[in-house]
């Protein structure tokens, strides 16, 4: 099935600009350079919208979209600038009257019902709250015509999921992936890798490990994101190498 993904946001946990930096990316002109906090979003060729995490800043991100429609949300994990937009789910739910399936590893649907309560229920007719409804997905699984297959990585100690779907993979938070999460991304088309930050990191891709792991994943384009104010964007476009890209919210891409 075609799809295509929008990168929602293509910042780390603080954005960009950062509060109170005055360095000269958070002070750019360029809107490349302004990244709000991590999330993608799957469109279907059959309208279907898979939302990958939900960032504190996904109301900004779904009206700067035109977003009217979320039927489903993948959680790669739960820290707060990937689940603490949860709330603004509800938008979806009061549009379309209707539940809307959310998915994780064991700990992350766990961890989601304890901080998200109030939104795990069922249909009432009640829509001024989120209503969702948690599932396990530990192993390819059909949503709406397309095959989901998650990908456990490792961000530092944690075991979270990245996911693949057809020939693209996103993979944010990552600092090691498994040998047999390898296996799962041959022949991509399109990955999206975190890349934190010139710097190693414990817990993510520095920009040295991120281009070692492109060249061994080996995708025929690859993209940057959950990017810090580290990185501004057209000087790091001008030091990638070929089918190496830079990230930025609003980026399109269209699969087969």
């Amino acid at each position: 099935m075609s799809f295509e993904l929008t990168i929602l946001g293509s910042g780390s946990s603080a954005g960009t600009p950062v509060v109170g930096c005055r360095c000269s990316t958070c002070l750019s002109a360029n809107s490349k350079n302004n990244r709000t906090r991590c999330s993608s979003l799957i469109t279907l060729g059959n309208g279907k919208n898979i939302l990958i995490d939900c960032s504190p800043d996904l109301r900004q991100q779904s009206l700067r979209e035109s977003i009217k429609s979320i039927d489903s949300v993948l959680f790669t994990h739960t820290h707060a600038d990937h689940c603490h937009g949860i709330d603004d789910l509800r938008a979806f739910c009061q549009i379309n009257k209707q539940q809307i399936p959310i998915y994780g590893n064991k700990d992350t649907i766990e961890q989601l019902k304890v901080k998200f309560g109030y939104a795990m229920s069922e249909p009432n007719g009640f829509w001024e709250k989120p209503v969702l409804n948690p599932q396990i997905i530990d192993g390819p699984s059909q949503l709406f015509g397309a095959t989901i297959i998650p990908v456990p990585i490792l961000h530092g100690r944690l075991l979270i999921n990245g996911y693949r779907i057809g020939n693209l993979a996103y993979l944010t938070d990552v600092s090691e992936i498994p040998i047999k999460s390898l296996e799962l991304l041959r022949g991509l088309d399109v990955l999206l890798l975190d890349c934190l930050r010139h710097e190693p990191h414990y817990t993510h891709f520095g920009f040295d490990q991120c281009l070692e792991m492109a060249k061994k994943i080996n995708a025929k384009e690859t993209y940057l994101i959950h990017m810090t104010h580290d990185f501004e964007y057209e000087a790091l476009k001008n030091k990638l190498p070929k089918s190496l890209y830079a990230g930025y919210d609003g980026l399109k891409l269209s699969l087969n």
